[in-house]
């Protein structure tokens, strides 16, 4: 099969910010930071113990469509986007130990272990646990 899946996007409400949460609190690295005009950038970030060739798009939400998808998965309560961890208890008191806002603990959903966060830039976002 010649499919691949190289980059995901999630919408943000302001590139510097989001670039400096998923960098500085997450701890993603960044991968690329190109200037494409109108003042908007190309710009993804990296898991660093990731798939090195799996990029996040921090996407402008310029587009009135986009903003509206995005506040309304907000306002309903919905992850934008999730990430996998090893240690869901211990990736949650990292997390809010660096100030980041929860609006789910890490909570038993099937086989799996969920906690739910806000990003700073418009998005809650899951981290989950699978199981060993």
């Amino acid at each position: 099969m010649s499919l691949k899946i190289k980059l995901s996007s999630i919408m943000v409400d302001d590139q510097d910010k989001a670039l400096k949460f998923y960098t500085d609190v997450l701890g993603f690295l960044k991968f690329r930071d190109i200037d494409v005009g109108n003042g908007f950038r190309w710009i993804t970030v990296t898991a660093p113990d990731g798939h090195p060739d799996v990029e996040l798009v921090l996407e402008p939400n310029a587009n009135p469509v986009g903003k509206a998808f995005q506040t309304g998965l907000f306002q309903q309560n919905i992850p934008a986007t999730a990430f996998e961890v090893e240690d869901i208890e211990l990736e949650y008191r990292r997390l809010k130990d660096l100030g980041v806002v929860f609006s789910m603990p890490p909570t038993q959903a099937g086989p799996v272990r969920i906690a739910v966060f806000a990003d700073t830039c418009g998005n809650l976002i899951q981290i989950y646990q699978a199981p060993q």
